[in-house]
């Protein structure tokens, strides 16, 4: 089975352009996270497996449907079933792993498959996928290394992490086979924790006028 190209997650990503990567150690803060990005109308949001508390706030963020909630850093079967179950609408991995690929195609749920090589997107492109992570971004070339990368691979977008940041990530998605970045610095959970979400609200606010004025 390929990819569902026409998911409409893809679309979704291509107009926010931002996904932000969270790991969940405290689930009180949650509240104050969606209030964040509903806010600023940024409605994506990776939970990572990097933490036990990652199911719950799946499916705690996911309970209200204001957010398209993923799951980040997929490393197994288990982890996507549990996911899914919990409310995630898209799965993001490390690398390119099989079972998990195999998983979310037979369900139609887009998955973005870590890449960093030539290697890696040629395996990815045998699914059909179309759209992969390129991660860590910053160690594998960057932005220098997509353009490269896109030469050969004309038909693929990348969701670069890994070193983005909000000095960098216009930079990236200026270029047109970048379909949005990825990263813990567009929101996170010590910052939400800082001031009761006050700096949160004003830098992720900072970032959408950045896009809006490039």
């Amino acid at each position: 089975m390929l990819a569902n190209m026409d998911h409409e997650i893809y679309t979704q990503l291509a107009k926010t352009k931002l996904l932000p990567l969270y790991t969940a150690t405290d689930l009180s803060c949650l509240d104050k996270l969606e209030e964040v990005l509903i806010k600023n109308d940024v409605r994506f949001i990776e939970v990572t497996f990097r933490s036990e508390l990652a199911a719950k706030a799946m499916k705690k963020l996911s309970a209200s449907g204001e957010l398209t909630v993923g799951a980040g850093t997929v490393r197994s079967l288990k982890e996507a079933e549990i996911a899914v179950e919990n409310g995630a609408k898209f799965i993001v991995s490390p690398a390119v792993v099989p079972e998990v690929i195999d998983y979310c195609l037979t369900r139609d749920i887009p998955v973005f498959p870590g890449t960093a090589t030539p290697g890696d997107i040629q395996r990815a492109l045998e699914y059909g996928i179309k759209v992969v992570k390129f991660f860590p971004a910053d160690i594998y070339g960057g932005l220098k290394a997509i353009k490269a990368l896109s030469g050969p691979f004309y038909d693929v977008q990348f969701l670069p992490t890994g070193g983005i940041d909000k000095n960098n990530f216009v930079d990236y998605l200026a270029d047109a086979h970048v379909i949005g970045v990825g990263g813990s610095f567009i929101i996170s959970e010590a910052a939400i924790k800082k001031d009761n979400g006050i700096t949160a609200d004003a830098a992720l606010k900072e970032l959408v006028e950045q896009l809006k004025e490039n």
